[in-house]
């Protein structure tokens, strides 16, 4: 049997069709120089990559921004390829600009599932978070879309400091439209995120008040809602596996066309990521040197190469182990394991002051 035919494919592809957003959100992961993703990938590449990623054995593709909603006639034509090509489709939508005809466009073209999300369950905090007045516009496209029931639904929000004591408001407003999914997700530390830490990171308090309302809601509501929870990263013990394995199950395509085995991969200065535009898809999954990178364990160093969950947690992850030490190769500085966990208790005990400011995202 060949290397080729013995490496897994990917099951699944974020579609990041534009960096543009009409939101300034202090926790998005986007990378910082967004300017450079201003040449944007046209309509016939995406669709060319839409038919090698179901060749490669992609079942899923996500797509994403920034706003995917800002390229509506775009969109709709790939939502369109996606269907023919058989693909489960999911649209990440912040909503503002969801209006009733999108929709019907959409819902034409096969668009299995939207998820939506909110920045707080209330306007003061949302649009403050959002830095405009976009929540009741964000929950009239959640109204419209519980309504009309033709996709599969996810209500999303992301947790920080800002808006974690609010978690019970959040799954309230969620049950109050009945909603079937809900994922209450702690901000990753990356892109805007990271570069806004000191307002991002939640305290340790607030943290474990999250844990426990979460926990509680999730036994209340089993078999009404689907409550998906992730952990702030910086409070585990251990790292999550870095997308299931690096280069194993999962592929991100940003607006430019670079291919990157996570959403945050950009930040990795040392690797250079090959372009849809000169390269297959499956040339770039299988022999490019990004993605053979940190495939496997072979690149592991200590602790990793020893530890006994170096299979479980894959050494976590190498945006994280880049940002915060300096070395994707490194153990991720999260794992309590690792040499250099200092660097997040540094964070954790100095950069949590109050009265901090954040630099809002903008392209």
């Amino acid at each position: 049997m060949t290397a080729k035919a013995m490496q897994s494919r990917p099951l699944s592809l974020l579609a990041e069709l534009t960096y543009r957003c009409n939101l300034q959100c202090a926790y998005c992961y986007n990378p910082l120089d967004l300017g450079a993703y201003r040449d944007e990938l046209a309509i016939d590449d995406w669709l060319r990559v839409i038919g090698e990623a179901a060749h490669l054995g992609v079942l899923q593709i996500h797509f994403s921004g920034g706003e995917p909603t800002l390229r509506p006639d775009d969109l709709v034509a790939m939502v369109a390829m996606a269907r023919d090509n058989d693909l489960y489709s999911n649209l990440i939508t912040q909503g503002t600009f969801l209006s009733e005809p999108l929709l019907d466009r959409l819902a034409g073209a096969g668009l299995d599932h939207i998820q939506l999300s909110l920045q707080a369950p209330n306007a003061a905090v949302g649009d403050a978070i959002a830095g405009a007045a976009v929540h009741e516009r964000k929950f009239d496209a959640l109204r419209r879309i519980v309504k009309r029931q033709d996709f599969a639904l996810t209500v999303n929000c992301v947790l920080h400091r800002a808006n974690i004591d609010a978690v019970d408001d959040m799954i309230a407003l969620a049950e109050s439209v009945r909603a079937p999914r809900l994922e209450l997700a702690n901000a990753q530390m990356y892109g805007w995120a990271y570069l806004n830490r000191s307002t991002v990171v939640p305290t340790r308090a607030q943290v474990e008040r999250a844990d426990a309302s979460v926990a509680a809601a999730q036994i209340r509501l089993r078999g009404t809602m689907d409550i998906t929870y992730v952990r702030a990263d910086y409070y585990d013990e251990f790292p999550k596996p870095c997308m299931n394995g690096w280069g194993t199950r999962f592929l991100t395509i940003a607006p430019n066309g670079r291919v990157l085995p996570c959403p945050a991969a950009a930040a990795i200065g040392s690797l250079s990521f090959d372009n849809v535009k000169e390269r297959s898809l499956e040339s770039i999954w299988f022999d490019s040197v990004a993605f053979q990178a940190y495939r496997g364990t072979a690149w592991m160093s200590e602790p990793c190469r020893s530890c006994a969950r170096r299979e479980i947690d894959l050494g976590g992850c190498r945006c994280q182990a880049m940002l915060l030490a300096g070395d994707a190769a490194l153990t991720d500085p999260v794992c309590s394991l690792s040499p250099h966990r200092s660097l997040v208790d540094a964070i954790l005990d100095s950069d949590l002051e109050p009265g901090a400011s954040s630099t809002p995202r903008r392209i």
